[in-house]
């Protein structure tokens, strides 16, 4: 009984596709771009051997990936309510 309850409560969502993973990859890049510039103390934990990435260490990734996590879940479902990905 629960289980049928449950069935009818939660959505029918699509399937995760190439067009979720590229969706998602750029929301990530878009933030890590936006953080790379716009956090202001940096540097505080340990560093990724990125080339390019000074002063851009595991805190920062971990927080600009985290957003960039949300934007990209919130753009593929708001394009899937409105039918633009299926």
């Amino acid at each position: 009984m629960n289980t049928i309850l449950l069935l009818t409560i939660i959505p029918n969502t699509s399937a995760w596709s190439l067009q979720h993973a590229v969706i998602m990859i750029i929301s990530n890049l878009i933030c890590i771009g936006i953080g790379r510039y716009a956090i202001k103390i940096r540097g505080l934990g340990p560093e990724i051997p990125i080339v390019g990435l000074k002063e851009f260490g595991l805190p920062e990734l971990l927080a600009t990936t985290s957003l960039g996590h949300a934007i990209g879940a919130g753009a593929i479902i708001g394009l899937s309510s409105i039918g633009i990905l299926t």
